[in-house]
């Protein structure tokens, strides 16, 4: 024990002792001629910084976890086919789905933090940290947010013959129904899913979970009447409303849609109700902050090109423009309430 102890003792002494030489030996490295002359003119610093200041000088990797067609995949690439056009070189898609995204994510947390490979994710990179507990990376540590790219609010849609009208309705009919609703989602995880245990927690309705193999199947069923309610994604559903194919109850937004004025939130009827799916662009960790910058100023561009804000309009999707210390916060509030909706669920997928 006397022996560690000493040990213990001559580690602390021996790193006080360098704390203190440190500004000596700083000030010999600044003095000499020689020291401070070579770390000036260092040829890897200026590559360094040319490096940062004439990204991008190829060809960039943009990173979706979900497979092609999704709404993830459909936003990002109006983004950067424009952002192609704006720094004139290629964001090339490179589409990696599986394992509710983490294996993409996975992928892009271990690049390298040089700008060339970015990821553009969305609501599931809020609420995996809290399915699965084994994951080979962290999501606080090893992500830069860099610009929350759009939010989309997912719609309560019913199949046509279901008499409800409104969301007070759904309650009343979920109540009084024996063995309760049966609801589907795009699959477990999914912000569809923690939306119908949201709803479910904070009306106390009875709901019976219909997971499916992403939102097209369920979406497919609602309308063909296998199953009846489905918060689905407000783009993909939306022309499906305004066809009549599905009955549109409210939204999980905020306020009211551009594109369905008349429908109200559910927040009006259960305050406090808000689901959205969302997308943005992530760096790794370590990334330069220029390149952060510059990729940010681009994204935020984008919103001001009349072909990009016309094809987000018709998609349902709301947008604004952002510093990546707002899409940083976002994320935070995000985790923090799909944390608690998870837990609350006690759901688990690893």
């Amino acid at each position: 024990m006397r022996n560690n102890i000493n040990l213990t003792r001559r580690r602390v002494l021996g790193g006080a002792g360098a704390a203190l030489a440190a500004p000596f030996i700083g000030e010999a490295m600044l003095a000499s001629p020689f020291i401070g002359k070579a770390m000036l003119a260092s040829p890897f610093i200026g590559k360094a910084r040319a490096a940062e200041s004439d990204w991008p000088n190829h060809a960039v990797r943009v990173i979706i976890p979900y497979p092609p067609g999704g709404g993830a995949d459909t936003v990002g690439r109006i983004f950067f086919a424009k952002l192609s056009e704006h720094f004139g070189q290629q964001f090339v898609i490179d589409n990696r789905g599986g394992a509710g995204g983490t294996i993409a994510e996975a992928f892009a947390a271990k690049a390298d933090p040089d700008g060339y490979t970015i990821l553009y994710d969305a609501t599931a990179f809020s609420v995996n940290p809290f399915l699965y507990s084994r994951l080979s990376f962290d999501y606080g540590k090893d992500f830069q947010p860099v610009f929350l790219a759009s939010r989309v609010a997912n719609i309560l849609v019913v199949h046509p013959s279901v008499q409800a009208k409104t969301v007070a309705d759904v309650i009343a009919l979920g109540k009084a129904t024996p063995g309760g609703l049966d609801f589907a989602s795009s699959g477990n995880g999914t912000v569809q899913h923690l939306s119908l245990e949201m709803f479910r927690h904070m009306t106390g309705v009875p709901i019976n979970h219909i997971p499916y193999r992403g939102g097209g199947p369920a979406l497919n069923d609602v309308i063909g009447g296998q199953v009846k309610f489905f918060f689905s994604n407000g783009s993909a559903s939306l022309g499906f409303v305004q066809a009549g194919s599905v009955k549109a109850i409210a939204h999980t937004g905020v306020g009211r849609l551009a594109t369905l004025p008349d429908l109200p939130p559910v927040s009006d009827t259960v305050p406090g109700f808000e689901a959205f799916e969302w997308n943005g662009v992530f760096a790794p960790a370590g990334t330069p902050a220029p390149i952060v910058q510059k990729l940010n100023a681009g994204l935020n561009a984008m919103l001001k090109e009349p072909a990009v804000v016309d094809r987000l309009n018709k998609l349902n999707v709301e947008y604004r423009p952002g510093t990546p210390e707002d899409f940083r916060a976002f994320v935070a509030a995000e985790l923090e309430k799909w944390g608690r909706v998870v837990k609350d669920a006690n759901i688990k997928l690893g």
